[in-house]
């Protein structure tokens, strides 16, 4: 009996742990049960950034009523996966919902069309594109190298030259797309309403006021409890740091 007893707990301490999986997550989303599913969400990303469930976290979120944290989720999501149509779609409808209606200075075409262009496919995939494109660029130059036919020649020497731009492309885009994940310096409003000041300071001069889901750069880090900010139509002000969340 003792022994038997023994073998039991031995079995019992051999079962792993289950935790947070993402079967339960979009169960507990499509039960309508959205406290359960972010919850579950939130425990996954523990584990490591996904941009799946960033997405499916923004998903609950706005159904919880609650935009400021699903704006902030899509924006996450759409950092790792930026060429995702789905995601800038879920948010354009939450941004809908914010109060503040933001004239964005416009940029100059060229750096839209750069910008459209990097934000294609994410980091992983601009940077197996480099080295498929590497590879084909090195094949092309040993053909050109070692063929004889003078056609062949012409041929491979301008898919070198193709390759070599492609994978330089790649490679630049997914750099720049990098760095944007390692230095993240936009944010969320999460509060309700704050206000803006002129200075570092509750007694600073009152600028303007912000609403919940208003995305914002960050221009000045240096100082812990105050940020000082910038927004897409240029204004700029200090904001307190419990107002908002980094994405």
């Amino acid at each position: 009996m003792k022994r038997f007893f023994i073998i039991i707990c031995c079995l019992t301490l051999a079962i792993p742990f289950r935790g947070a999986s993402k079967i339960d997550a979009d169960s507990a989303y499509v039960r309508g049960d959205y406290a359960q599913a972010i919850a579950l969400y939130e425990e996954l990303l523990e584990e490591g950034e996904s941009s799946e469930v960033y997405y499916n976290l923004g998903n609950s979120y706005f159904k919880a009523d609650n935009i400021g944290k699903s704006i902030l989720n899509y924006e996450r999501a759409l950092l790792l996966n930026p060429g995702n149509s789905d995601i800038r779609a879920n948010l354009d409808i939450a941004r809908s919902k914010t109060q503040d209606n933001l004239v964005s200075t416009p940029d100059i075409f060229f750096m839209v069309w750069i910008s459209s262009l990097v934000n294609m496919m994410s980091v992983k995939q601009w940077a197996y594109w480099g080295i498929v494109a590497f590879i084909l660029f090195l094949v092309a130059l040993g053909i050109f190298f070692f063929t004889m036919s003078e056609r062949t020649k012409k041929i491979s020497f301008i898919c070198a030259i193709v390759m070599l731009f492609v994978s330089l492309l790649a490679n630049l885009s997914a750099y720049s797309q990098r760095k944007r994940l390692i230095n993240r310096n936009d944010a969320i409003v999460m509060q309700s309403s704050v206000v803006v000041h002129s200075t570092p300071s509750e007694t600073g001069t009152s600028l303007f006021i912000l609403h919940e889901g208003t995305k914002l750069t960050i221009k000045d880090n240096s100082m812990q409890e105050w940020k000082e900010i910038e927004l897409s139509d240029g204004k700029v002000g200090w904001i307190s740091v419990d107002a908002i969340e980094i994405i």
